[in-house]
């Protein structure tokens, strides 16, 4: 026991040793010599490793855009400044995928717990963000009575659009998709804004309301007992809250299911993630209730949904064919050796380390012989590439599904399947992700040797077994259907809407 507490000791001093000198290394300035050479490891590492570097940017543009970068570098600067000089070149290489990390500051134990007894500044809105302007759209606790539809002109005295204008380059969709950004931007703005202006506990915003400006003092309030008890509740992980993948944070699941109708014709699942977690059973469940009510339609609303895992879009499809099908083609890598360059240890605690090297020699020969070769082409073998069965209580009735800019990555890899296959009606607005696959999979975590920026990169190829549009933009809706930020503030829903009509309009002829 001794020894236990010996090492316990030692992790938590270490740990506190390591948080300091990240918050010092983020705090140093970093000389220009030593950036020009950050910017080329970078480069030098897509090179390596990124098998689709030059799909949206030509190698020529590609490499103009690093040379001009390092021209610029000519002053010492810290990591964060530098990220906001070096990521939206990164952005320019249109992969939403592909991102330098934004150097935080972080926080010990002790710090995170006094926060968890705070309510946030800015996370008790919800915002909306059309072109340079943002907006509040709900405000659950009342704050200051601000109404929706406020629109935010400054934080600070500095202009919001200000802020808009700066973050707007760091983010990219796949190709030249432009819907994507405005979801993007509204979720990371505050992430940006407090990695530049600090964690304050107080801040000043000037509104506009129907033509009448307003000045508020936002202030970080603390929790009430009651509240503090409720965050604690939300936490425990119940069946209900398992099975529909219950996220804390938000009080809100990433996935449900309902009937529209009295009758039970008209079925709804909404996936705000594909996390995988309890998927299986939840496809099982939900997919049983559809056969059993013997429903006619089913609706899939993948709005806001930003992807994840194949595993769980290929099982989801099983339940919406009725023969054979292959979710995506062959997935290509750069070499043979790049599924060993994942960071198998990374984020261990000291006893995941010691379980994991363990295992290691194990995780080693599985991916030493996870690749193949064909055609010139290293190939990664994956489940998803080769043909499934449909599950025996797959749907056969009309499918509907509802997408938009904010649907990306593994959502629009499922949505091209079903477009290409005919298998269901896209209802909305073009999606963030691109139509034709993208770069994603697994990462190898890179960190750029002097600013210490951690820069994760995509190594597999990822596409959907289809034709190719080649249109270098998102999925393209069948029927596209619009939703304004009054539609949200008013709790109105045209996208769904229209479903809704066309299903009665079928009914009655």
């Amino acid at each position: 026991m001794k020894n236990y507490s010996a090492i316990f000791i030692l992790a938590m001093l270490s740990s506190c040793a390591s948080i300091r000198r990240h918050n010092e290394q983020r705090a140093s300035c970093i000389p220009p010599d030593q950036l020009k050479e950050d910017v080329d490891y970078a480069y030098a590492k897509l090179q390596q490793m990124h098998p689709q570097l030059y799909w949206y940017i030509p190698k020529q543009e590609l490499e103009h855009k690093f040379d001009s970068l390092k021209q610029t570098l000519n002053e010492p600067l810290t990591p964060l400044q530098f990220y906001f000089k070096f990521q939206p070149v990164i952005a320019g290489i249109r992969e939403g995928h592909l991102s330098l990390r934004m150097p935080r500051k972080k926080f010990t134990k002790k710090e995170i717990k006094k926060l968890e007894h705070k309510k946030g500044l800015f996370s008790r809105f919800e915002y909306y963000i059309s072109n340079d302007q943002m907006y509040i759209i709900q405000n659950n606790d009342f704050i200051e009575n601000i109404q929706p539809g406020t629109e935010i002109l400054s934080i600070n005295n500095v202009p919001v659009s200000d802020y808009i204008k700066k973050y707007r380059s760091l983010i990219s969709s796949d190709g030249y998709n432009t819907t994507f950004q405005p979801y993007f931007l509204k979720d990371l703005f505050f992430n940006y804004y407090t990695a530049e202006n600090g964690l304050s506990d107080k801040a000043t915003i000037e509104t506009l309301y129907k033509g009448d400006k307003h000045t508020y003092i936002l202030n970080r309030e603390s929790k009430s007992d009651t509240d503090v008890e409720k965050d604690k509740e939300m936490k425990k992980r119940t069946e209900d809250k398992k099975l529909n993948d219950y996220v804390a944070a938000s009080n809100s699941y990433n996935r449900s299911f309902k009937f529209l109708d009295k009758d039970s014709t008209i079925a709804y699942i909404k996936v705000k993630s594909f996390s995988r977690e309890y998927s299986e059973e939840f496809y099982k469940k939900t997919f049983s209730k559809i056969k059993s009510a013997k429903a006619s339609y089913l609706i899939i609303d993948v709005r806001n949904n930003y992807g994840g895992s194949l595993y769980e879009i290929n099982n989801l499809y099983s339940y919406l064919t009725d023969k054979p099908f292959t979710l995506i083609k062959p997935s290509q890598v750069t070499s043979r050796d790049v599924p060993l360059r994942t960071n198998y240890f990374r984020k261990s605690t000291p006893l995941e380390f010691a379980f994991k090297s363990i295992a290691y020699p194990s995780y080693f020969f599985a991916q030493a012989f996870s690749t193949y070769t064909k055609d010139g082409k290293v190939f990664y073998k994956m489940k998803a590439d080769k043909p499934t069965k449909p599950n025996k209580e797959a749907f056969n009735g009309k499918v509907f599904v509802l997408i938009n800019g904010g649907s990306f990555s593994a959502s629009s890899i499922i949505t091209a399947k079903l477009k290409n296959d005919k298998r269901a009606t896209l209802v909305g607005e073009e999606t963030g992700g691109a139509n034709d696959g993208t770069v994603a999979g697994f990462y190898s975590y890179q960190k750029l040797p002097n600013s210490e920026i951690k820069f994760p990169i995509g190594l597999l190829l990822v596409q959907p077994d289809i034709n190719f549009s080649d249109s270098k933009k998102g999925v393209v809706p069948d029927v596209v259907v619009h939703e304004s930020m009054q539609d949200i503030i008013d709790r109105k829903d045209p996208q769904l809407d229209w479903i809704m009509n066309e299903i009665s309009r079928e009914k009655i002829n």
